[in-house]
């Protein structure tokens, strides 16, 4: 009987869980169990793959800590897949722990690539990089390596660092077809398009262009002012001015940026900053004062200068001024950009992932879906959100990150 174990252990490293589940279906041993809850996971039956392992860990005996630590991890990464930010991340540490512990590197690191890609996915770079590099260097099994080398790319992009996140892509694309397991090799493809995919678009001197994910990462080390609305910030080189906590003075220079080198309208100013529709002499004292502080915070990069009929952006150093858009203007675009990787996420994970309150998501996918942008299914705590890949939004920009360091 240990050989039918073996067995279906092999067809499910290989990712063949019918092949696993034709050896095991039957038998309620607990490492049947668990067996049968990772094939159920792999053929994305995850409530039932959750039920399985967790009767399998009960079902190992207390000498058996090992089995039991691998069922952890194989929860674990039911949770990050079913995007349950939530799950207990120091039930995972203890498991790797113990898995170290009594020598199963190849199941302790796998254990170390699910909490990095948590940590990825909540965008903490720097503690992923952290988790990867507790790893060490030792020799890991083909389908291991996908795995790591898709978190080093991901960190890579999300850094906007191309060079990196290809070579990173390469290495796991050479890894997966050594493993032959088809979903891995999926997986790599998918990340690849993230590069090729139109990551943002270019405003300047009235037009627009898409930009790739290498054009943006070269756009941050260009002399030329740019007005970034993925950070809310306007910057040039390493000077950087942040005006995310300030909207109107955002719109106001957005609305400049967009112009020059023309002037823009008072009125058109109001109305894009105040969102008036009927402009008084009230309004136009507030711009005086509005236009007043922009002018401070700008100071070391640009000034604003009167003229007839408005106001215009004057850069100092430099004879360009770029706005680095997102690819399509959505008001829940950060929403949307978690779920664009077509994983069902809960409303608490989204929160965790965004830094926002659960009540401010809640409201955001309601009304993503009441405009058909997003669908629903389960109720109460098991209710989930997703939606089919939205062309133009590569997940891996559009998260929440830091600005590159320069």
């Amino acid at each position: 009987m240990e050989s039918l174990i073996t067995a279906a252990a092999r067809a499910l490293e290989a990712g063949d869980p019918l092949g696993a589940l034709n050896r095991v279906a039957l038998r309620n041993d607990a490492p049947s169990l668990a067996l049968r809850g990772i094939a159920m996971a792999q053929l994305g039956d995850l409530a039932r793959a959750k039920t399985l392992l967790r009767s399998a860990a009960r079902a190992f005996g207390p000498r058996e800590a090992v089995a039991r630590a691998r069922c952890v991890v194989a929860e674990a990464e039911i949770a990050l897949v079913s995007r349950d930010l939530g799950w207990p991340p120091h039930a995972l540490a203890a498991a790797r722990a113990t898995l170290e512990k009594h020598g199963d590197l190849a199941n302790a690191a796998h254990a170390g690539h699910i909490e990095a890609r948590r940590l990825l996915l909540l965008g903490r770079l720097d503690d992923a990089e952290r988790t990867l590099a507790e790893l060490g260097t030792a020799p890991l099994p083909p389908a291991s390596r996908v795995v790591r080398e898709l978190v080093v790319a991901g960190i890579a992009i999300r850094r906007l660092r191309t060079t990196d996140a290809r070579a990173a892509l390469k290495r796991a694309g050479s890894a997966a077809r050594q493993a032959k397991i088809p979903a891995l090799t999926a997986e790599v493809d998918g990340a690849n398009l993230i590069l090729d995919t139109p990551a943002a678009r270019l405003i300047a001197r009235g037009s627009e262009h898409p930009l790739l994910l290498g054009e943006v990462e070269r756009l941050a080390s260009s002399t030329a002012l740019v007005l970034d609305t993925f950070h809310h910030v306007v910057r040039r080189q390493g000077v950087v001015i942040p005006l995310g906590t300030r909207p109107v003075l955002f719109a106001l220079a957005r609305l400049l940026a967009q112009a020059w080198p023309a002037d823009v309208s008072r009125e058109r100013l109001i109305a894009g900053a105040f969102r008036a529709r009927h402009v008084d002499e009230s309004h136009r004292a507030r711009l005086r004062v509005e236009i007043g502080r922009l002018r401070t915070k700008l100071k070391p990069l640009a000034d604003i200068s009167a003229t007839g009929q408005g106001f215009v952006l004057a850069p100092r150093k430099t004879r360009d001024v770029l706005v680095l858009a997102r690819p399509v203007e959505e008001k829940h675009a950060a929403v949307l950009a978690f779920l664009a990787d077509g994983e069902p996420w809960a409303s608490s994970a989204l929160a965790l992932a965004l830094g926002i309150s659960p009540r401010t998501v809640q409201r955001a996918l309601d009304e993503l879906a009441r405009s058909n942008k997003v669908q629903c299914f389960g109720h109460g705590r098991a209710r989930r959100w997703m939606t089919p890949p939205v062309p133009g939004f590569p997940t891996g920009l559009l998260l929440p990150t830091p600005l590159p360091k320069t």
